[in-house]
């Protein structure tokens, strides 16, 4: 391992949503401060939307860590690629019900769905606010299952939604949500994150490294400049290809990370830094 050839404290490259390493840049900020807008004004729903790799998963996370747990109910739905029925068990179950019936069809749905408002409506009586979460939203292939998200936020009084939800994932979310017109005529907040640019790259990669104890420069700028190009700015590309440079620079016990074993790492991985992952990013 080389956390002690570089001084570092943990690995700042590691493929896991820990907030701690969140690359606040404008967009991301953006994001964040809209998706708390959408919950703290009780809007009802809001979708992100990034291509793969952007560091939407870690918005979430990062998202989730702020709402104190006294006030907020969560569901987080990682993965949703279910039927209806199926989804919407998931759901109640992240929300803490109990003793779900089993049996299939249209009455186990009723059933669930009711089982759902009374969670929402006893967490209201208490003064709780129920947000559900679903990551990876764009794998989703039923519109009717779709469709039944939108049921949530029938559930509602004359004065508020009794739960917020949010919708993360691919740019296809988008497309899928607009093509069901109830459901985006429910969405109040849309947002999508982009890859980063080349000075927004140099930036990450250094917030990174400072995060994980770096007391000094690990990346010279044409490192930078190579980083970037040959990941599109996309983190979870970028998290990959730094993560084998400070491997590789420690073997030749390199001082620093410069071009040239930035080009080394990039010709090893070839086409494999293109479809780098398939899991959410930390960024």
């Amino acid at each position: 391992m080389y956390l002690s050839y570089w001084g570092l404290a943990m690995r700042p490259f590691h493929p896991t949503p820990d907030p701690r390493f969140l690359y606040r840049s404008p967009q991301h900020e953006e994001a964040l401060s809209r998706l708390n807008y959408t919950i703290s004004s009780n809007l009802g729903a809001a979708v992100l939307t990034g291509v793969f790799g952007c560091g939407k998963t870690l918005v979430i996370h990062t998202l989730l860590r702020s709402l104190p747990s006294e006030r907020y109910r969560v569901a987080l739905i990682t993965q949703p690629h279910l039927g209806y029925v199926e989804l919407l068990l998931m759901i109640a179950q992240g929300l803490g019900a109990e003793h779900l019936p089993q049996q299939r069809g249209d009455v186990l749905a009723n059933l669930v769905l009711s089982q759902i408002g009374k969670i929402l409506a006893d967490n209201a009586k208490e003064g709780k606010e129920t947000v559900v979460i679903i990551d990876e939203a764009h794998t989703i292939d039923d519109p009717a299952t779709m469709d039944s998200l939108r049921l949530l936020l029938n559930f509602q009084t004359d004065e508020r939604f009794l739960l917020t939800l949010l919708l993360c994932g691919q740019p296809e979310l988008g497309r899928k949500i607009s093509e069901l017109r109830p459901f985006e005529q429910r969405v109040s907040i849309k947002w999508h994150l982009d890859p980063f640019s080349a000075t927004e790259t140099a930036a990450y990669l250094h917030h990174r490294v400072t995060v994980a104890g770096a007391m000094r420069r690990i990346f010279t700028d044409d490192a930078l400049a190579l980083i970037h190009q040959a990941s599109g700015g996309v983190a979870r590309r970028i998290n990959r290809l730094a993560d084998l440079c400070l491997l590789s620079a420690m073997g030749s016990e390199a001082k620093v990370i410069n071009k040239a074993i930035v080009e080394e790492e990039v010709a090893g991985l070839g086409d494999k830094l293109q479809t780098a992952g398939s899991a959410e990013p930390s960024r």
